[in-house]
């Protein structure tokens, strides 16, 4: 038994996303960024995955997309996250490169699949 937004390539890349970023946020910050950007940064990414499945529930195909809407202004976030953590010098320019182009194929995945959706 599964909620149909289990099986969204989508939902799970923003459910991996979401952890690498957490991972990253509480593990490779100073900690006076503990209440700043590394909540932020996890705050944000959490917020993708669960728009996406909030979204998918009861909701009307308009609603849907006004979620997924959400899900990619907080993948925005995300990157702009990230570009203050290369700045403050807490991800080397790999790092980012590599956090980057995942948060930009998701964006671009997630952008696709609300397109599909009618209103």
């Amino acid at each position: 038994m599964k909620f149909k937004f289990e099986n969204l390539l989508i939902w799970q890349k923003a459910m991996d996303l979401g952890e690498e970023m957490n991972k990253l946020a509480y593990k490779n910050f100073p900690k006076h960024e503990l209440y700043n950007l590394s909540s932020q940064l996890s705050r944000a990414s959490d917020s993708i995955a669960l728009n996406i499945s909030e979204g998918s529930i009861l909701q009307s195909k308009a609603e849907y997309r006004k979620f997924l809407g959400y899900s990619i202004r907080s993948l925005a976030e995300v990157v702009t996250c990230l570009h203050k953590s290369k700045r403050r010098n807490y991800i080397s320019h790999n790092e980012f490169n590599s956090f980057y182009k995942e948060c930009f194929d998701l964006m671009n995945m997630t952008i696709a699949f609300r397109n599909k959706i009618n209103n």
